[in-house]
């Protein structure tokens, strides 16, 4: 790097370091948890009955066929991601017209912060009469779980944008929904993208909570089939499926981040 000064150089490296052990002390915590817990298994300290234990979660994986784990997998998959979807944009939207009239926002208040507040799954038994059992409830509950987030930390974010560059487009001329368009929604991509990554779990609780009331497939069916049968290497397998499922669709969401921001900046 000829071009680069040597401090500019040395900080490059000490932060590349940071991030090799910041990486490293991750995936060793991980390795070291998987091998308290197996290890406290054999030796009797917790009941591998009640809590498994990783080698017989290993075990349940390879006998997916038995279990029919990748429908299950899927199937929460596809519902999270169509919850997630409608959830984000019908909360873009709602977002989009209370910054647009300030009456109906001071009218919505309200009822946004009672909405935020009550436990979703007190829900559960209106939402199945109302959209009927099946898919379709366990992706009304994932919406009805993520939607008033969005709304919520989205029209903050328009409304907390760039005073100045506000006033600068205004004393051109440029029209409300120009404003929106130019300023609002770019200045606010970073809060979407944090918007969009806090609703990607709260859609999965959403997904897990209607198939534990309503579903035949899923893996919060699996979790609720295990318990009621004792069979507790299930639960812990669908459980551990989740996690990684939470993080695959959240390092999903940084991706498109990263890629979308590259993007805007290059631009």
């Amino acid at each position: 790097m000829p071009n680069i000064s040597v401090g500019r150089q040395e900080f490059l490296a000490a932060k590349k370091r940071r991030r090799i052990l910041i990486r490293v002390s991750q995936i060793s915590i991980l390795i070291l948890t998987v091998i308290l817990w197996e290890a406290l298994a054999h030796a009797g300290v917790i009941d591998s009955f009640i809590m498994s234990q990783p080698t017989r979660v290993f075990r349940t994986i390879l006998n997916w066929q038995n279990n029919n784990l990748p429908h299950h997998i899927g199937v929460t998959f596809l519902e999270t991601i169509i919850g997630f979807t409608l959830g984000a944009a019908i909360g873009i939207f709602v977002a989009f017209v209370l910054w647009w009239s300030d009456f109906l926002a001071k009218i919505a208040d309200p009822y946004l912060v009672v909405l935020n507040a009550l436990p979703k799954i007190a829900l559960g038994p209106v939402i199945i009469i109302w959209v009927g059992a099946g898919m379709q409830a366990v992706i009304v509950m994932a919406l009805a779980i993520s939607l008033v987030v969005t709304i919520m930390e989205m029209l903050n974010g328009f409304k907390n944008s760039d005073p100045e560059l506000l006033k600068m487009a205004q004393t051109f001329g440029a029209s409300r929904l120009q404003v929106f368009i130019k300023i609002i929604f770019p200045f606010n991509l970073n809060t979407l993208f944090n918007c969009l990554k806090i609703n990607i779990g709260l859609s999965l609780v959403g997904v897990i909570a209607g198939e534990f009331l309503v579903s035949r497939a899923g893996l919060g069916y699996l979790i609720v089939y295990g318990g009621q049968v004792f069979q507790m290497d299930l639960v812990m397998t669908s459980v551990i499926i989740l996690a990684a499922l939470a993080a695959l669709l959240y390092q999903l969401i940084a991706l498109l981040e990263m890629a979308v921001l590259r993007a805007v900046k290059n631009k």
